[in-house]
C-alpha cells in the first residue's frame, strides 16, 4: 500500500482478545484520524477431526476467534465509526455457515453464528447510519485451504477443484476482497444485515454428481 502511495499501519494481535482488539482500533484511529469501515476477517479452520472426537477446547478456540472476534470488532468498532456519522462493518462468514458439508462442524457453526451476528447487530444499530454485513466465501485458494489445493495438484486432480459449483472453479482472494469492498462502500448504502455468498454459485444448488463437460 505504501509503495503505491497510500498510508498503511500493520499490527499483530489476537482477534479474539478484547484488549487487543480495542488496542488495534485505537491505534488505527490515532494514525488516520477516523475510521470509515472495518473488515472483521480473521479466522481459523479448526481441522477435520471426526465429530465425536472433537473436544470442547477445540470448539472454544474456533468460536473465540471466528465468532467472538467478529463480535468484538462490532462492539468496539461500531462506536468509533459512529463518531463520524456511521460507516460499514463487513464480517467474513462462509458458505459453510449457510449449508452443511462445506467444512468441519466447529467452523461451520462459528460461521453460521457470524451470519446471525450481522443480522442481529444490524438491528441493534438500527437508525444510526452503521451498516453491518457478511461476505460468505466458497472454496478460495488461501493459506487456510493450501493443503487441499496442494493435495489435488499432487494427484493430478486440480481440474476437479470447484467442480460442485456452477462456475466449475475455485475462487480467488481478490474476488472475495472485491465483494467486501463493495459492502464497505457507499455503493452498498442500502445493503444491511445481509450475507453475500461469493462461491461460484455453490450455495444455490443441491448436491449432485457432476457430469463430464460436453464437447
Amino acid at each position: 500500500i505504501a509503495a503505491e502511495g497510500g498510508r498503511a499501519l500493520a499490527l499483530v494481535a489476537d482477534a479474539g482478545r478484547e484488549a487487543e482488539v480495542t488496542g488495534c482500533l485505537a491505534a488505527a484511529e490515532r494514525t488516520f484520524g477516523r475510521l470509515d469501515a472495518i473488515h472483521a476477517n480473521a479466522g481459523i479452520g479448526g481441522g477435520t477431526v471426526p465429530f465425536t472426537e472433537q473436544s470442547v477446547e477445540q470448539w472454544e478456540e474456533v468460536l473465540r476467534i471466528n465468532l467472538i472476534g467478529a463480535f468484538l470488532a462490532i462492539k468496539h468498532g461500531g462506536p468509533l465509526l459512529l463518531r463520524h456519522g456511521g460507516g460499514a462493518i463487513v464480517c467474513t462468514a462462509s458458505v459453510a455457515g449457510l449449508r452443511a458439508n462445506a467444512a468441519g462442524a466447529a467452523y461451520s457453526a462459528s460461521k453460521a453464528g457470524v451470519i446471525s451476528l450481522v443480522q442481529t447487530a444490524a438491528d441493534a444499530f438500527a437508525g444510526t447510519g452503521l451498516r453491518i454485513n457478511a461476505v460468505c466465501p466458497g472454496l478460495i485458494e488461501t493459506g487456510m485451504t493450501a493443503g487441499l489445493f496442494a493435495a489435488a495438484r499432487a494427484k493430478g486432480k486440480q481440474n476437479r477443484i470447484g467442480q460442485l459449483n456452477p462456475s466449475r472453479r475455485a475462487g480467488l482472494p481478490e474476488e472475495v476482497a472485491s465483494a467486501a469492498v463493495f459492502l464497505a462502500s457507499d455503493e452498498a448504502a442500502y445493503v444491511n444485515g445481509q450475507a453475500l455468498a461469493v462461491d461460484g454459485g455453490l450455495s444455490s444448488t443441491h448436491p449432485f454428481v457432476p457430469r463430464a463437460p460436453r464437447g
